[in-house]
């Protein structure tokens, strides 16, 4: 732990919880300072690094600042402490023993490397749906699964398998570079749990191969069912990692996210403001919760049009349009 970790976390809100990762969270401090209703659902969060270092992240306004041994405090960093009410004077000797302590300290910088992925496997005696000829009650029901959800075989190569544990799935397989790297498996019963079973490879990035040159902008979607039908990519969750930005912003197209809506597309939204991506928030009706009810509702191609012609860069214009957006639950603050 550093003085700056100390000295952050002792004048942290005392009403926080611990996430699995680490994470403090707590009614963030900053919102209101930017221009935001203040937070009362604890959208902030503030960890301390194991090398030392601190970071602090608010879901709700979007503001962001951190801290690394052998850096000085930034402007960022000293503003995130008064709004802790720590003194200017505490802060001012703080951001001083900083700089005595960086005195012939090289800085230590975090290098992100383009993440690789090794070959998978796919469950056993699995078979790509368009050359199955299995005639039992579990592939029928797979098939007629696809059609109720207006899936086709020549939209992926789709796979089942007659295990018993897989055997009312639908697979999707995950390819890299061509190169079979994972799969997800999804569930064709209603009320089963886990809705899906997956091998999946971190930072993975689904579709990422079918996104062409020709194509101008690129659409992320969190499931993979709604990348598919729209020809886009998928992060298969709602957040996005460094990794998958990184193999995202390597395809040099305009980003645009679809969020679902629910609390985890709130989150998203922050995140994809956060790394200078546009979002898209169509007009539709209150019921249709993500892509894949709106193709069911208005087809394929009035739900890509409607994404494309409501796609928005500006972070202010995007959480505007989020307040109505996320119209099922809590509002979005």
């Amino acid at each position: 732990m550093s003085a700056v970790s100390d000295v952050t976390l002792s004048y942290l809100p005392a009403k926080r919880k611990t996430t699995p990762k680490g994470w403090l969270s707590f009614n963030a401090v900053c919102c209101h300072h930017n221009g935001h209703a203040p937070d009362n659902r604890s959208r902030g969060g503030f960890i301390a690094n194991g090398d030392g270092g601190a970071s602090y992240h608010c879901f709700n306004c979007g503001f962001k600042t951190s801290w690394q041994p052998g850096r000085p405090l930034t402007a960022k960093y000293r503003k995130l402490l008064r709004w802790l009410h720590v003194p200017d004077g505490d802060i001012n000797k703080l951001t001083f023993q900083v700089m005595r302590e960086n005195e012939g300290v090289e800085t230590k910088e975090h290098v992100l490397e383009m993440p690789k992925f090794k070959e998978g496997k796919l469950p056993k005696d699995s078979v790509k749906i368009s050359e199955c000829t299995n005639t039992s009650k579990h592939f029928i029901a797979v098939v007629e699964y696809m059609q109720s959800r207006e899936l086709y075989l020549e939209d992926y190569p789709f796979h089942w398998t007659p295990d018993l544990g897989k055997r009312d799935r639908l697979i999707i397989p995950f390819y890299h570079e061509g190169m079979l790297v994972g799969y997800t498996s999804r569930t064709i019963l209603k009320d089963k749990k886990p809705k899906y079973l997956a091998e999946e490879p971190g930072d993975y990035v689904f579709n990422l191969d079918a996104q062409t040159w020709d194509k101008e902008f690129v659409l992320v979607t969190e499931g993979p069912i709604d990348a598919i039908y729209i020809g886009g990519v998928a992060l298969l969750g709602s957040e996005i990692s460094d990794g998958q930005a990184m193999l995202i912003n390597r395809l040099n197209k305009d980003v645009v996210v679809v969020p679902d809506r629910d609390s985890a597309g709130k989150k998203l939204v922050e995140d994809a403001i956060g790394r200078g991506w546009s979002l898209s928030m169509p007009e539709w009706e209150d019921d249709i919760n993500d892509v894949g009810d709106a193709v069911l509702r208005y087809g394929r191609l009035y739900t890509l049009l409607s994404i494309a012609r409501a796609a928005e860069s500006s972070p202010l214009k995007n959480r505007l349009r989020a307040k109505k957006w996320f119209i099922q639950g809590d509002e979005y603050n």
